[in-house]
């Protein structure tokens, strides 16, 4: 395994990655009926246009609830986990995440941490964190798996290994597993990964899983699956460690279940997951099974940010549930690796400004048409067109001197602000839109052949000799 950091790379190259993708028309394709296949699933779970609508506005009310009382809930939460003997860490950044994970496996010697599917997990780059400390992190979830073994991050939020093809599959498996002979037969290859993993939970001395739904008032932390990894990771090691973003926690179990169907539905077009795991404390007296202790890691890493902000703060409504991807025009055709972080697709173009910066995120905004599809199957209604217009304000505008959000400002270009400046004063003015207009009919031939990003996909703007006012007035 490829035991390098693969750090975030900043939006510089999104067009360069994006470019590569779609002058791939094998990619193009895969990722085109994959996400064309998780559509007509979806839609297949929401035949009724009221329920959907009813069900989201629900899911949006549950959602923007537990956010307003976010604070409260979280002291709230911590409270009744200590209560029931889990112990709660906060870390305000990936580092000191890793840093509380890794000093609780050091504290038990351990050498192996077995890992359920976390895309928070992915965010601090734990495994890499862990391979420095010289523990070993092996993921159980077989895209994860697979992805890990590839030396790559997950393409998708839902299905890490989307992109790949079982023919790529069977090559990895071949390559990098010990003993494995080639095959493409999808079943037998989910048969040798599950052989491996399965002797790997019972040499670990750590188990780590995400976490879903944290509960406030009974202090339980919900996990999603379908796999049964999940559920292996967070029983069979002797530790625990589950790790979420503070963001993920609701008041009541009843605000679970309306969550969980839009959840299940919207992702993978399910009724509902196979697993729904919940865990309220470690292995009781007289107890047969489950973890001597559990560990429950509160990570901010930017979320702090989003919630001081009542426009930003709607991005921490999201589930993860991947739907905005599957019906993004963009993501479909470029897939997540190409927007070099861990989030992709528009989620990621909301959420990854308040964790990296939009220093390195500053052009991520504007990969979008803005056609609204992402907004309209979210199933807590993030108003994900709004929020990108929003951070592309952020991003463009002359920095100022208190910024709400860090990077404010790093997009801006003084020239192009002096033009569009200048743009709109001309059009404020009758008497100087008629002499730009005049000029420009006369004087085309003084326009470039290249003019920028434009001309890479288009052909170069050049006004018409005559103006529309001209022509009307020969006319009469």
């Amino acid at each position: 395994m490829n035991a390098q950091p693969i750090h975030f790379k900043p939006s510089e190259g999104f067009r360069e990655r994006a470019k590569a993708v779609v002058d791939n028309p094998f990619l193009r394709q895969s990722f085109r009926g994959a996400m064309d296949f998780l559509m007509t699933k979806r839609a297949g779970q929401f035949p009724d246009p009221e329920e959907l609508e009813s069900l989201r506005t629900l899911g949006e009310q549950i959602r923007q609830y537990n956010l307003g009382k976010l604070p409260e809930l979280l002291v709230r939460l911590e409270e009744n986990l200590t209560r029931n003997g889990i112990q709660v860490h906060w870390a305000e950044t990936p580092e000191e995440a890793n840093a509380i994970i890794l000093g609780i496996c050091q504290k038990v010697g351990a050498k192996l941490m077995v890992k359920g599917k976390s895309m928070v997990s992915e965010e601090i780059e734990l495994n890499h964190a862990a391979e420095a400390a010289g523990i070993g992190a092996l993921e159980s979830d077989m895209g994860e798996y697979i992805v890990q073994l590839a030396g790559e991050k997950p393409s998708h939020i839902i299905m890490p290994a989307i992109h790949k093809t079982k023919e790529e599959i069977a090559t990895l498996f071949h390559e990098k597993v010990p003993g494995v002979d080639y095959t493409d037969n999808v079943d037998a290859l989910i048969q040798i990964g599950r052989k491996v993993l399965r002797e790997k939970f019972l040499e670990a001395d750590i188990g780590l899983s995400g976490v879903n739904f944290a509960i406030a008032e009974t202090g339980t932390l919900c996990l999603v699956e379908n796999e049964g990894n999940g559920r292996m990771c967070t029983t069979t090691p002797p530790i625990h460690v589950a790790i979420t973003g503070i963001e993920k926690i609701v008041e009541q179990l009843a605000h679970v279940p309306p969550l969980l169907s839009l959840l299940t539905r919207s992702a993978t077009g399910q009724n509902i997951s196979t697993y729904f795991n919940m865990i309220s404390s470690p292995r009781k007296p007289g107890e047969k099974d489950g973890p001597e202790e559990v560990h429950l890691v509160l990570l901010d890493n930017g979320r702090s940010q989003a919630y001081a902000d009542e426009q930003l703060r709607k991005t921490l409504q999201c589930i993860r549930c991947g739907a905005c991807m599957n019906h993004c025009p963009v993501y479909t055709r470029i897939g997540g690796h190409a927007y070099g972080t861990t989030y992709p697709g528009p989620i990621g173009k909301i959420i990854s400004p308040h964790m990296l910066g939009l220093e390195a995120t500053s052009t991520m905004a504007t990969a979008s048409s803005l056609c609204g599809a992402c907004g309209e199957v979210c199933p807590v209604k993030i108003p994900i067109p709004e929020l990108l217009m929003r951070l592309r304000e952020e991003s463009f505008s002359a920095p100022h001197e208190n910024p709400g959000m860090r990077g404010q400002g790093a997009g801006y270009n003084g020239l192009v602000s002096f033009i569009w400046r200048a743009w709109a004063t001309v059009y404020r003015s009758p008497a100087l839109y008629r002499l730009a207009t005049w000029a420009g009919s006369r004087l085309s031939w003084l326009l470039p052949s290249s003019q920028g990003p434009w001309t890479t996909v288009r052909t170069p703007l050049k006004p018409a000799p005559k103006r529309l006012r001209d022509m009307l007035k020969e006319r009469a």
